[in-house]
């Protein structure tokens, strides 16, 4: 078994609350500065910008989980984690037919930029991409699992965008490989607090939308290897797989 430090909430220049800075080659670079093994990219109802992140970031030995952050139609904030390239795409096509069509104000949401290697500008979006999808939280949950994927509602315990706040409760009909904790908070605490059973697994991220934010929030996996079913196998605690928040 092998034991590696990861930060799987993070957010590129794509997302438009998330500073310049953070471009693609800067967000490896502080991940390799701050000694992170396993990161994952979360943009706002985007995953246009994960393929360039996990081709430079192997490239310095770290391993990249693509995926995307969903608000979903209660306004629930979910992480969806996605295997290879050919799912993520059918899951930005599903984010793309459900996605509200709102145009964006970048002096007023933030710039909404797809870049290169070399952080020259591909794209501006046009959309607004932070906003509620048209499907309910368990139509989105289904989505992620029918297409083989990871399904992890995020920073629970915050009220903007948590489930508790939203929902107030974990529905029966849901199905979470795992749930988000904030960077600050104490995992005991929150177990408490919700009355979360032991089974189910809590993984403590940064939410990183400036690169100093980078690794302020981690996760140990103790598997073996960094590939998409030994991190499943340690979200479900499988075989001697297991996360740990400190």
């Amino acid at each position: 078994m092998i034991k590696l430090k990861a930060d799987l909430h993070i957010h590129t220049v794509l997302s438009p609350c998330a500073d310049l800075e953070m471009s693609p080659v800067n967000i490896v670079n502080a991940a390799k500065d701050n000694k992170i093994d396993l990161i994952a990219i979360t943009d706002h109802n985007s995953t246009l910008q994960c393929s360039l992140v996990k081709e430079l970031a192997e490239k310095k030995g770290i391993s990249v989980l693509c995926g995307v952050e969903v608000t979903t139609r209660e306004e629930v904030h979910c992480l969806a984690y996605f295997e290879n390239p050919g799912k993520l795409g059918l899951f930005q096509k599903y984010l793309n037919k459900h996605t509200p069509k709102f145009p964006y104000l970048p002096g007023v949401f933030g710039y909404q930029l797809l870049v290169d290697k070399e952080e020259q500008i591909i794209e501006m979006v046009e959309n607004y991409l932070n906003v509620a999808l048209s499907q309910s939280i368990e139509q989105v949950e289904r989505e992620v699992h029918r297409l083989g994927g990871l399904f992890v509602p995020a920073h629970i315990e915050r009220p903007l965008g948590g489930i508790f706040n939203h929902l107030g409760f974990i529905p029966d009909t849901l199905t979470c490989d795992a749930m988000g904790i904030m960077r600050q908070s104490n995992e005991a605490e929150i177990r408490s607090r919700f009355g979360l059973v032991a089974d189910i697994a809590l993984i403590k991220s940064s939410d990183a939308h400036s690169l100093k934010e980078i690794g302020s929030g981690c996760t140990w996996f103790e598997l073996n290897e960094p590939s998409f079913d030994e991190i499943k196998m340690a979200m479900m605690g499988i075989n001697g797989r297991k996360i740990t928040t400190k």
